[in-house]
């Protein structure tokens, strides 16, 4: 969508999607679903938006102890799907209750520590300073955006891969060998990388 509008679903509460792009709507019932997935191309064509028809479908996404309790026929039965870069799926919260968790999705992972250890191969031999000024700057804005309650283990694990992509690099950088407690116990300690936190607090029960 490229402009503000306002949606309203079975004469229910309706909601603002600013300059909004990508969209999930979650339903109880499949035939409210698929009542809203038919008119809701009729309705944004007033508004002169298309929905683009190879990403938008209809996904079985149930709290695992309901699992069956919808008619097969809905498409893609699923226990967790990606979007906006996170891999949504159920998991149990301390209270017992089921809650929906995101986690960072593999490729994008993946993509990051790419970036990361290209960065670091490029900048081998600057100054130690410099290099953890810029990958702490890469790390907080990592954070920024998947820095959400329920995906700190992808946040700690992805720091401890860049430690492991740093320090491999800074070993390459000379003909003395670098070992790890040299690495972790003196470099580490007198230039630390910032530490992992969640940013935003997304964490909701479900429904009982």
């Amino acid at each position: 969508m490229s402009r503000e509008i306002h949606v309203q679903f079975c004469e229910g509460a309706g909601g603002q999607f600013p300059r909004a792009t990508r969209l999930v709507v979650c339903f109880e019932r499949e035939d409210d679903a698929r009542r809203v997935q038919a008119v809701l191309p009729e309705r944004f064509q007033k508004y002169g938006l298309t929905l683009h028809p190879e990403k938008t479908r209809l996904l079985r996404f149930e709290r695992p102890a309901k699992r069956g309790a919808l008619p097969a026929s809905v498409s893609g039965s699923v226990r967790s799907f990606d979007f906006l870069g996170f891999t949504h799926h159920w998991a149990k919260a301390r209270s017992g209750s089921w809650v929906v968790l995101r986690r960072t999705m593999r490729s994008r992972f993946t993509r990051t520590l790419g970036a990361i250890a290209e960065w670091c191969r490029q900048h081998m031999h600057a100054p130690l300073a410099y290099q953890v000024k810029m990958l702490g700057m890469k790390l907080r804005g990592h954070d920024a955006y998947f820095g959400i309650t329920g995906n700190s283990g992808m946040i700690w694990k992805l720091r401890h891969f860049v430690k492991l992509i740093w320090w491999k690099h800074l070993r390459r950088r000379s003909q003395r060998i670098l070992n790890a407690n040299t690495f972790y116990k003196v470099i580490l300690a007198r230039y630390p990388l910032p530490p992992a936190r969640a940013v935003h607090s997304t964490l909701r029960k479900a429904k009982l």
